[in-house]
């Protein structure tokens, strides 16, 4: 009996002794992880689909405004769903918190920078087909 009990302390010992040894440390600045990566392409799609969708708003007879039909509103809400996307993959996957170099930081603002995509090529849309619809006269009685 007296031998089993050192076997059971090292036996319930192990587990926490492996689980020291692979714990992670934050990564420095310059080290460029997945998590990093895919935060900050997220960002800058995001990015590229809000100023697309601004573009359609503030300009509507440009390439990308209201006057060339739904392009530019489409583009900035696809580019905004996918930098969302990306980002909450990233959100979810994510070890650890804001600092430690998963790329938690760039995910975040990526899911802000989509879904202001998302809502001025949402705007911009409803812009586009408010202003190709024909007008009817009136009926004059």
């Amino acid at each position: 009996m007296v031998g089993a009990a050192p076997l059971v302390v090292f036996a319930l010992a192990a587990p926490a002794a492996a689980h020291v040894s692979v714990q992670q440390t934050a990564a420095s600045v310059t080290t460029v992880s997945a998590g990093r990566i895919g935060a900050t392409s997220a960002a800058l799609l995001g990015l590229l689909g809000a100023v697309i969708g601004g573009l359609a708003l503030a300009r509507p007879a440009s390439r990308f405004g209201t006057g060339n039909g739904p392009l530019g509103a489409t583009v900035a809400q696809t580019a905004g769903l996918i930098a969302m996307a990306i980002g909450g993959l990233v959100v979810a996957t994510a070890d650890g918190g804001l600092g430690t170099g998963n790329g938690l930081g760039g995910a975040i603002v990526a899911l802000m920078v989509g879904l202001i995509a998302v809502v001025l090529g949402r705007v911009a849309l409803i812009r586009s087909r408010r202003t190709a619809a024909p007008r009817r006269p009136l009926a004059r009685p």
